[in-house]
């Protein structure tokens, strides 16, 4: 697992096809989910906030997973791993009345507030945000 501090004016290398990856989409993978399909070929190098990282582990844990299996089993994934940073709590924060009629969560908002720095697609199984206009492709993947 790469950790990557995603802060504002970073000189790295912006992808073609550049993914965020919600809680949801790498659980489709986990538990072998209809839209894994489309999450699988992005993996290597898709974008994860620690936020989303945090729930992934949770609902591992909570399925019956044991800790080191689980973990072992996302740093495999060879996502890269953005630090939540100030930035991303302010953009997480102010999403929030836009957001909220939609019930979305702080994990929601942070995947969001990520891909919108970094113009980045989304990809969730939360159909719901195919709502939002944030300036930003949102895929749901089923």
């Amino acid at each position: 697992m790469r950790l990557h501090a995603a802060r504002a004016g970073s000189r790295r290398i912006k992808l073609l096809d550049l993914a965020v990856l919600d809680s949801s989409a790498i659980l489709a993978v986990f538990f072998n989910e209809p839209g894994a399909e489309i999450v699988i070929p992005i993996l290597h190098g898709a974008l994860l906030s620690t936020i989303n990282l945090a729930e992934v582990h949770t609902r591992m844990l909570e399925s019956g997973a044991r800790a080191q299996q689980a973990w072992t089993w996302i740093t495999n994934l060879q996502c890269e791993v953005c630090f939540f940073t100030d930035e991303h709590a302010r953009a997480a924060a102010e999403l929030r009345p836009i957001t909220g009629p939609f019930g979305l969560s702080l994990g929601d908002r942070a995947c969001l507030a990520l891909a919108i720095e970094r113009k980045a697609t989304v990809y969730t199984t939360d159909r719901v945000w195919k709502q939002l206009n944030l300036g930003i492709e949102i895929m749901v993947i089923r």
